[in-house]
């Protein structure tokens, strides 16, 4: 099949209606299996309502192009399609056509007000979702409508009685006081002409509810929900008129009482108004709405360059038993993050209740991981059949207790009840799996806490009363998020709310959650901003990882101030550079397995140790970043700063001979992962040395937290013992990562032993069984084991280096990239070892496999590899013979022949 243009896609929104760019960039992708084809040239077409231009490059460029015509105006559309031309000059087929909107880009575009409701709740009491509605006119043949809307909470929008859009918990979360996105919806096949009803509900979401730990705060950003909706009519004569949030609008409350983010949702189906959006709908007792100025919030209303949040999978019950104290208890089979629909009819003001939770102890439903959280839902039953869903609150749970079911000896059925599961709708981008059922559980498992857990925001738990944006979290499973989905456009966001909140007052210490919510609590207002390693590290670390999965080096740029005031302000140094931790008490190697339930950072790893090395790995990176954005003199002066720090690093942790301070897995694996040693002697000693420890210590079980976790795979595939890691990976006891596999988990838990072996939940104050830090393995198992990485930013070249280990016999690894598909796939049968690796349009830069090793670019096609099991006993042959760990035993390859099928050569 030729090669042709399977995507285009503008800056990194997928749905690029109302995006905040006059002039965006583009990017494609390609599929088809033609043979050395390279891009050597594009063309553009663009059309817009009036006239059409057409643009010619040469370019290999494929990622982040210019765009190629006149800029858009304010809510103006162009049709966009591209072909590419190959080495010969013949082109691609052209692709499909796709559509590009510019939102509101100027102030003066906004035209509406803030609409609230004319009555207040008291500050520390949930507040009832308000109803807000207006009747308008279409009087003239529609060409076509918008709708632009935000709100102060967590909105819905309907008109004539229809949800306006699929999405569900807009405008999402973020740091109000900097950035709240607007929402633009096309209605136009929702109106009609005559007379319209536009309708909106808003809950107090995260803008007005209680969020954080120990109790949390209420009133973050307000203590008022309202409203924000812009329509704009576009008529067939070319005029245009405007429908806004004003006066003539009016509220009321309806069915939901209550309805919060941690403690569930309180619906009273007798209390609804019916027919509420339609034009027919008498609004008697309805009171006329206050409104107020945007120009204080104008500037930060901006598109999202996230996906939206919205409903994204059903889930059957699976079964329905009864507990140990006579409980209704629904299994849904998978530890999920949603809420339920549910079919019921009963008597009138009956009420049903729904206790969400992860885990059972046992038998009984497992409240006690939900650390302030209540996590429950109450259906108050009217006098017809109702299905319902909750509708501004969200809940981490596999099983459901219900209280109170109407019928069947207080049974429901299984159909009854279907869990909605519900994430930011982010493109599945990366895949992998094995010939080890036990690891591909654990794949799966990590893919489902990075569902459950990028929700708008990366948060660190959805079950519990915290779920907040931690730094810490995201820092450690960021290469693994951005090789799972596309979730750039989603971090960019988060990172953009960090640098805000980061440098408010001109402070330079990233908060240890974003959005913070933590600076509200009296119990955390001066810790928030304490300066921490790894935590504070993100503001450096994420954005090279999303430049190194998307090749938009801007995102390096508008980030460049943010690292900068991190490691050059908010860093306490002693006089010799390195950390001052003596009032910024560090959380370390959080998670260690050693440390007590009650104190997750008391592991072994000393804190100053910890944040040392980061500091130094951080530093390497500005240096890096800096040659990127061609500051030299950044380059310059953070490169001699490395250097100086890793001399004093020498000095203070590690002997002539390379024994490391501390002696524990992380301390060993920080140091060669950061290259922090003097001499390769000194490094392969400390290999030695932590595999001594891996051996005699710890028994091949894990011993790591937050800071060792995500780089010990790496570090011993550094020194040549990538065997002894999958020992370790393959390892079923406490503490592992396939000791939860083994227990039934369905997601990635947040300590190494969440549930204990006597099925009883770790005692510690602080335990989830949905947080996927410690899935950041899941990037090990990808380049190692599959064997996929990108050689240069975004992918475009491609290194390809599997090594074969353990008991596994097969794997294949997906990554469908900025430029197209790659694929790595080997399988050993019987004496031999076969491998395929496909890979699109320029992108092979390096192919490594049991000691051979092909540098060479190569054009979009296939390799074939073919390696012949030779003895066990057979003579080593430094070209061609590699040895693995292959059932407790090592098995001596030869390899036979290397064959890029596309271009018909052997490679011996």
């Amino acid at each position: 099949m030729e090669a042709s243009i399977s995507e285009i896609t503008f800056e990194h929104y997928h749905e690029a209606i109302g995006i905040p760019e006059s002039k965006p960039r583009l990017s494609w992708r390609y599929t088809g299996d033609a043979r050395n084809w390279i891009q050597q040239s594009y063309e553009f077409t663009v059309s817009f309502s009036d006239e059409e231009e057409s643009h010619v490059v040469q370019s290999s460029d494929s990622v982040f192009v210019p765009w190629p015509a006149r800029p858009l105006k304010s809510s103006e559309e162009a049709i966009v399609r591209v072909r590419a031309f190959g080495p010969d000059g013949t082109p691609t087929p052209w692709s499909s056509n796709y559509s590009v909107q510019a939102g509101l880009l100027n102030v003066e575009d906004w035209k509406c007000f803030l609409i609230e409701a004319p009555w207040h709740s008291a500050p520390e009491v949930p507040k009832r979702p308000v109803l807000f509605r207006r009747n308008f006119t279409v009087a003239k043949e529609l060409a076509k409508a918008f709708l632009y809307a935000s709100a102060h909470g967590v909105y819905e929008a309907l008109i004539n009685g229809r949800k306006v859009g699929d999405h569900v918990l807009d405008p999402g979360w973020s740091s109000y006081n900097h950035r709240l996105a607007y929402q633009t919806f096309d209605i136009t096949s929702q109106l009609k002409q005559g007379a319209n009803t536009i309708g909106a509900v808003v809950g107090e979401g995260w803008w007005a509810g209680r969020l954080g730990i120990h109790g949390g705060c209420r009133n973050i950003w307000g203590e008022n929900v309202g409203f924000i909706g812009q329509i704009i009519l576009l008529f067939e004569d070319g005029s245009t008129e405007y429908i806004t949030t004003d006066d003539e609008w009016s509220a009321n409350v309806g069915g939901i009482i209550t309805s919060e983010i941690y403690d569930g949702e309180t619906y009273d189906a007798r209390k609804e108004p019916l027919g509420w959006t339609s034009p027919e709908f008498i609004a008697r007792d309805w009171k006329a709405v206050t409104i107020s100025s945007l120009s204080d919030i104008v500037a930060t209303l901006v598109p999202s360059n996230a996906r939206p949040v919205r409903r994204i999978q059903e889930v059957k019950a699976r079964s329905i038993s009864s507990s140990p104290a006579g409980k209704v208890l629904v299994d849904f089979g998978q530890n999920l993050v949603g809420w339920l629909r549910v079919s019921v009819q009963g008597p009138e003001g009956h009420a049903i209740t729904f206790q969400h939770v992860e885990v059972l102890e046992h038998g009984e439903a497992g409240v006690r991981t939900l650390w302030g959280a209540n996590s429950k839902d109450t259906l108050i039953l009217g006098s017809r059949h109702e299905i319902w869903e909750p509708k501004f609150t969200y809940h981490g749970f596999r099983y459901v207790e219900v209280t109170g079911w109407p019928c069947n000896d207080g049974v429901p059925a299984l159909e009854d009840l279907v869990a909605i599961v519900v994430h930011t709708d982010m493109e599945r981008t990366g895949f992998f799996e094995c010939s080890d059922p036990l690891l591909n559980k654990l794949h799966q498992n990590i893919v489902w806490s990075m569902r459950g857990n990028f929700l708008s925001i990366p948060t660190d738990c959805p079950q519990r009363g915290e779920r907040l944006g931690w730094t810490g979290d995201i820092q450690a499973f960021g290469p693994t998020a951005t090789y799972l989905y596309r979730s750039t456009g989603l971090l960019k966001d988060w990172l953009r709310d960090l640098a805000s909140e980061q440098n408010e007052n001109e402070g330079a210490v990233p908060p240890l959650v974003v959005p913070d919510v933590l600076c509200k609590n009296p119990m955390f207002k001066t810790r928030s901003k304490k300066a921490q390693a790894i935590w504070g590290d993100v503001a450096i670390s994420l954005p090279w990882t999303l430049y190194s999965a998307s090749r938009d080096i801007a995102i390096l740029s508008k980030q460049y101030r943010s690292m900068q005031s991190w490691i050059d302000r908010g860093i306490p140094r002693k006089p010799n550079n390195l950390w001052d931790t003596s009032n910024h008490p560090q959380l370390a190697d959080w998670l260690d397995p050693s440390a007590p339930p009650d104190d997750p950072g008391n592991g072994l790893t000393d804190g100053e140790f910890v944040a040392n090395a980061y500091l130094i790995g951080m530093t390497d990176l500005m240096a890096r970043i800096s040659a990127d954005l061609d500051k030299s003199s950044d380059y310059t002066r953070y490169s001699a700063d490395a250097a100086a720090m890793r001399q004093e690093f020498q000095s203070e942790y590690i002997t002539p001979r390379g024994r490391v301070a501390g002696d524990t897995q992380t301390a060993l694996a920080l140091a060669i992962y950061f290259s922090l040693f003097a001499s390769t002697e000194q490094e392969r000693h400390a290999g030695e040395r932590l595999v001594d420890i891996i051996r005699s210590k710890a028994r091949f079980k894990i011993a790591t937290g937050f800071a060792g976790t995500p780089i010990l795979g790496h570090a011993l595939t550094a020194v040549g013992q990538t065997q002894i890691f999958y020992r370790m990976l393959l390892h079923r006891k406490n503490p592992s990562w396939l000791y939860p596999v083994m227990m039934g988990a369905t997601t990635v838990w947040e300590r190494w032993d969440s549930m204990l072996p006597d099925g009883s939940i770790n005692p510690g104050m602080m335990t989830s069984f949905n947080h996927y830090a410690l899935g950041s393995i899941a990037d090990w198992m990808h380049k190692v084991i599959g064997g996929l990485s990108a050689a240069e930013p975004g992918w475009k070249k491609v290194r390809i280096a599997p090594i074969p280990g353990g008991t596994i016999t097969s794997s294949k690894a997906i990554f469908n990239g900025p430029y197209g598909l790659i694929s790595s796939e080997w399988r050993i049968e019987g004496t031999s070892l076969n491998s395929r690796w496909r890979f699109h349009q320029m992108l092979l830069q390096s192919c490594s496999f049991l000691g051979l090793r092909q540098n060479r670019r190569l054009a979009l096609g296939l390799i074939h590899f073919v390696a012949r099991i030779q003895s066990q006993n057979g003579l080593r042959s430094q070209s061609t013979v590699h040895s693995i760990g292959m059932q407790g035993m090592t098995t001596m390859f030869k390899i036979e022949k290397w064959t890029n099928c596309d271009a018909k050569k052997n490679y011996n």
